[in-house]
């Protein structure tokens, strides 16, 4: 899977977690910069991610995510 497909489809999930069809994701895209991103839906992020990419992420890699750009690239390594 490529990064270009890699956030494609993450674009999808957030926009699915966050009920926003019209979300506009980049790489360097926060927390911050979303409507209603907060402890409780970062989880449910996680919990959606792990399951459309078939992947587990530990608490230490989640917690060193600072941006988009990071989630699609610990998909990839993830991915393989």
């Amino acid at each position: 899977m490529t990064q270009a497909q890699v956030h494609e489809k993450l674009t999808g999930i957030l926009r699915e977690v966050f009920d926003d069809p019209a979300l506009v994701v980049a790489e360097t895209t926060v927390a911050s910069d979303v409507a209603g991103w907060d402890s409780l839906a970062h989880v449910g992020l996680i919990v959606a991610v792990e399951k459309a990419f078939k992947v587990r992420f530990t608490t230490k890699e989640v917690k060193n995510l600072a941006n988009v750009g990071d989630f699609i690239r610990l998909i990839e390594k993830r991915a393989l």
